[in-house]
């Protein structure tokens, strides 16, 4: 059975969220995007710490189609260095991660 990834990343502003959100949907790279309200994130940067506002994404996938989702994020991400991170799901409704692992496909195929 394919393992369930939630995928953390964050966009500069909502248009760019948007658009990262519609690719991942629309290569099959993941079944679902929730385009979160604002933040702010503090952190060091080229020497700097900086504060900056941005628009978290969770993204839900699977294993077979990470790659993708990755390449997906990476191409479309204003950042030098985007935030990718994945969280292994454990446990979860059983038919909505089927779900995910049926809508995520591994291939890039068409609804």
């Amino acid at each position: 059975m394919d393992k369930i990834y939630l995928v953390l990343t964050s966009l500069p502003d909502q248009a760019s969220a948007e658009l990262v959100a519609r690719a991942l949907i629309e290569s099959r790279a993941a079944a679902c995007v929730n385009i979160l309200s604002g933040c702010t994130s503090v952190y060091p940067w080229q020497g700097e710490i900086k504060t900056t506002r941005e628009v978290p994404l969770l993204i839900k996938t699977t294993h077979a189609a990470y790659a993708r989702l990755e390449s997906v994020i990476r191409a479309h991400h204003p950042y030098e260095l985007p935030e990718i991170i994945a969280v292994s799901v454990d446990a979860g409704l059983p038919g909505y991660l089927e779900w995910v692992r049926q809508t995520a496909s591994p291939i890039a195929d068409h609804f």
